[in-house]
């Protein structure tokens, strides 16, 4: 009878073991994604032509990797828009995006001058807006304190005063309307003219 031999364990193939061992060359996918750079552009920011604001590099974005990512510079900076510039003649035409990237692709390591224009503030107009209603309404309160006129008395339909604030609102509306409707006017004047 003949004796049974034992393989040795370095001979023995597990069927647990990978078949590519960690010393040996990376997998295909990984040596591809190191290898790989992610293209990205140069961007001069410019604020209302001033500037540069800032100097830095974005990559690019969409399917192809050649498009601006415009969103996100729009947030970062408090911009409502973006235009091409040149340094020496000034904007150009806005930059149109959809969905946060540029509609325009642009190549890897390219220079870009960008001009921003600032969102408009709300602290401006809001503060016209309450000052000239508190300007009219202190008009009005002397108007009608010292003698009331005549026509005064026959608004009054509803047997009460009416309050200072709400003369000087609606003062304030149909001003603000009769320019916009002037403009509106001139607007079409122009266009048929």
């Amino acid at each position: 009878m003949a004796e049974i031999e034992e393989e040795s364990p370095t001979t023995k193939t597990d069927e647990t073991t990978p078949l590519l061992s960690s010393d040996s060359n990376p997998a295909p996918e990984t040596a591809r994604t190191e290898h790989m750079k992610v293209p990205e552009v140069e961007v001069h920011l410019y604020k209302l032509g001033k500037g540069p604001i800032d100097v830095f590099k974005v990559k690019l974005g969409g399917y192809e990797q050649d498009q601006l990512e415009v969103r996100d510079i729009l947030e970062k900076y408090g911009f409502k828009s973006l235009y091409a510039f040149t340094p020496g003649s000034g904007r150009g035409v806005p930059i149109r995006f959809r969905n946060g990237r540029s509609l325009l692709s642009y190549k890897d390591g390219a220079v870009l001058h960008l001009d921003g224009q600032p969102k408009d503030s709300l602290i401006k107009p809001v503060t016209k807006i309450v000052s000239g209603v508190a300007f009219l309404t202190i008009l009005i309160l002397f108007a009608i304190k010292e003698a009331p006129p005549g026509w005064a008395s026959k608004l009054n339909m509803s047997g009460g005063t009416i309050p200072p604030w709400f003369l000087a609102c609606v003062v304030i509306v149909f001003t603000r309307l009769s320019k916009r409707t002037k403009k509106f006017f001139e607007k079409r004047r122009m266009q048929n003219g």
